[in-house]
């Protein structure tokens, strides 16, 4: 089950594990919503950068879904 959730009017693209009944958010989509950043994935990218430098490895607790594009093409998030 794939749904739009929509923040302060900005829509962020969910995906619904039914597996591990949990909700997964487009990390892009709510650095967009919460930095108001004109490039999430850069700001993601320096972010990651950042955290890797003080110890902390993202990699094994964020792990990339294909998500649903505004086109309806699949992404990676």
């Amino acid at each position: 089950m794939n749904k739009m959730k929509l923040f302060e009017n900005k829509q962020i693209r969910t995906i619904w594990n039914e597996d591990t009944e949990e909700w997964y958010f487009a990390i892009m989509d709510v650095i967009a919503v919460l930095t108001d950043s004109p490039e999430p994935r850069k700001y993601w990218s320096v972010l990651k950068t950042r955290l890797k430098k003080e110890g902390v490895e993202l990699t094994t607790i964020c792990s990339q879904l294909k998500m649903p594009a505004s086109d309806g093409k699949k992404l990676f998030d």
